[in-house]
């Protein structure tokens, strides 16, 4: 029986780890961050590799880039299970866990197609405050459509 192979990816000097991304996910987290590859950022994506936490899991390295507090509200949607660590010289200079926002202000649209924020000539924002976690449910503040996580993929793709 030959020994597996081992995957290493090099350290990065500033910028992001995320770690603990449900497995086959780390593609929305790349669309949530805006990375297409023409950015000039290194990155490097893991997938489905093994976790003594989650089984399996995915993983996003990003070179040069620190998260905005939007980004990971988003992250934290689509991946509530989350570890983000900020590297500063090789080192971890902050490491937290997501948490999915209980309310969400002019991040998603509402389902709704007749919903006041969905209309071009009304000034009001989206605004859905979290009704489950397990399943991730959220209802919109204005209509009571609800949102899921189906829902928000669609809207990050």
């Amino acid at each position: 029986m030959s020994k597996p192979i081992e995957l290493k990816v090099s350290k990065i000097e500033n910028g992001t780890v995320i770690d603990h991304i449900e497995p086959g996910y780390a593609l929305h987290v790349l669309k949530v961050l805006g990375i297409t590859g023409k950015e000039g950022h290194v990155v490097a994506v893991v997938m489905n590799v093994r976790s003594s936490k989650m089984g399996r899991k995915d993983i996003v390295k990003v070179e040069g880039l620190e998260l905005s507090k939007e980004q990971v509200d988003l992250i934290a949607l689509i991946s509530p299970r989350v570890t983000i660590n900020i590297i500063r010289d090789y080192r971890v200079a902050k490491k937290f866990k997501v948490k999915p926002p209980e309310r969400i202000d002019n991040l998603l649209k509402c389902v709704n197609p007749n919903c006041i924020t969905n209309q071009p000539n009304e000034p009001v924002r989206s605004s859905f405050k979290m009704v489950s976690i397990k399943p991730l449910i959220y209802v919109c503040e204005y209509c009571g459509a609800k949102l899921t996580l189906a829902d928000i993929l669609t809207q990050i793709r």
